[in-house]
């Protein structure tokens, strides 16, 4: 299937072979849509209600003309709230056009929302819930890769899926500006993600591939080792 410019996959193994294309898969109350934007093959992520019309966009990255009209042809995007894991570029290249064409609300960590180049309507912090319709996303803050990033946790029906931006990726964190920082990001992740999940919970990260934290939990000495 494709939606003008991207193509959508028919099957979702966390895995998107090229930029300009997407792929879905389901929980009980909720459909997400992976989407590859951008020369760094940035992710996208579109949340779904399957309930109602409420929808929630993580990240609105990298290529405001091809994510506009993707967005455009799969579905009606009244009420869209974008969220924005951290205040690199790459991450809100799109954000500015995506806000003027569907008159969307924009959300972002209150330690990163000032380095976001388009203004946030409402800021989150660690612990708090994003509604969308049904269900909602508990936010964990993560600092290192930025001053304050944050991690979204869907949590619906048994089934825990955790969108890590770019303080988490299969093989090790995000990159990060100094070995303090460095500390604090592994710290929280430590604290935050790996002390409280499963190994069967899978995260998506804000480039390339999915993992689970039970395919990454045995190389966190290793990357405390390395340092990075």
């Amino acid at each position: 299937m494709s939606t003008d410019d991207i193509t959508l996959l028919d099957e979702y193994t966390g895995h998107l072979p090229e930029r300009l294309t997407a792929a879905q898969f389901s929980t009980p109350n909720a459909l997400v849509t992976k989407i590859s934007l951008g020369d760094m093959n940035n992710n996208a992520y579109l949340v779904e209600c399957k309930d109602s019309d409420k929808v929630l966009l993580i990240d609105a990255a990298n290529d405001p003309t091809e994510l506009i009209r993707f967005l455009r042809g799969y579905r009606s995007m009244r009420g869209l709230v974008v969220f924005t894991t951290h205040s690199h570029a790459d991450h809100w290249l799109a954000l500015r056009e995506i806000v003027t064409e569907f008159d969307a609300k924009t959300m972002a960590p209150a330690g990163d929302a000032a380095d976001i180049h388009v203004p946030t309507d409402e800021v989150v912090r660690h612990g708090d819930s994003i509604a969308c319709g049904r269900i909602s996303l508990e936010v964990i803050t993560l600092h290192g890769h930025t001053t304050e990033g944050a991690a979204l946790v869907l949590d619906d029906g048994g089934e825990t899926h955790i969108f890590t931006g770019d303080s988490l990726f299969p093989g090790g964190p995000g990159k990060t500006p100094t070995p303090e920082a460095f500390t604090s990001l592994m710290d929280d992740l430590e604290s935050r993600i790996f002390a409280r999940y499963d190994d069967g919970v899978a995260f998506h990260p804000g480039h390339g591939d999915d993992s689970t934290l039970g395919n990454e939990r045995p190389h966190l000495g290793e990357w405390r080792e390395r340092g990075w």
